[in-house]
């Protein structure tokens, strides 16, 4: 009895850290502005949905919505495809003094080094390139901070694979990118919806490159597109909880749609 009421004392705090916060931006959202910096109610006395339609008609929150969205979508699916095709690589092919067992963490220092560190180079390049404040410059960084984690993730699901099914794909004659294509990708399936998960949740959420990239609507994302809300005098902070919860609308969305592959994807690298 004392054991079992523990663990629902544990699971109960566990549950209020992570949740009190979602109720707060929640409940937030739905107040007026006075009541949040006058009267600090607990909860909506007036419940409205004015904030966001404020957001939408007058803020043009979904230009930065639709925009990272589309720079989230194709940045992880070039990654995905990419560092598909370099985990493979490192796994199936053997490179000269053994490389291929050095590459996958070599990779990661990209990840390693603060994103402040190479901040001023980023720009520059893209600066250089004529991309400032465009889709493709910032899909152009996502895609390369995305690869590294994609080929990292994607080394230890292709090793779990037995090289037997490729080979015997090819012995019926399939090439081995098909046998890559045909065999491989779907077994590794829960895999890639596993590294999609944390990829989509990353670059959905980037906030510094794209502060420094995009200064217009036309390619500012939802991170980028909230800071606006925050003014020199004063903060709009019934619209940037409605921004938050309309912003963590999609990747919730996207969670729900895969989570019966998130876990088999999770355990899939796991034992070795």
């Amino acid at each position: 009895m004392i054991r079992a009421l523990g663990r629902f004392t544990i699971v109960a705090f566990v549950l209020a850290l992570v949740l009190l916060p979602i109720y707060w931006m929640a409940s937030t959202s739905l107040k007026s502005n006075r009541e949040i910096t006058q009267e600090g109610t607990l909860y909506p006395h007036h419940p409205s949905f004015e904030n966001f339609a404020h957001l939408f008609a007058y803020k043009r929150f979904s230009d930065y919505l639709l925009n990272s969205i589309a720079v989230t979508i194709i940045s992880v699916l070039v990654a995905l495809v990419l560092g598909s095709l370099g985990a493979y690589a490192i796994v199936r092919f053997r490179l000269p003094f053994s490389l291929e067992r050095r590459v996958g963490l070599s990779l990661l220092i990209l990840r390693i080094v603060p994103p402040v560190v190479i901040l001023i180079p980023v720009y520059l390049l893209i600066l250089s390139l004529g991309l400032l404040d465009t889709w493709l410059g910032l899909i152009i960084i996502y895609t390369a901070l995305n690869v590294t984690y994609c080929v990292w993730m994607m080394e230890s699901f292709f090793r779990e694979i037995p090289v037997d099914l490729e080979e015997a794909a090819m012995v019926d004659g399939d090439s081995r990118f098909g046998a890559f294509r045909r065999i491989v990708l779907p077994v590794a399936a829960p895999g890639l919806v596993a590294t999609s998960i944390f990829a989509v949740i990353v670059t959905f959420n980037e906030f510094m490159f794209a502060l420094v990239l995009t200064s217009t609507p036309h390619a500012m994302t939802m991170p980028r597109g909230t800071a606006t809300l925050i003014g020199r005098i004063d903060t709009d902070w019934a619209s940037m909880s409605a921004a938050g919860v309309v912003g963590a609308l999609p990747i919730v969305l996207f969670a729900f749609l895969v989570q019966r592959h998130l876990v088999r994807g999770l355990t899939l690298g796991a034992v070795k």
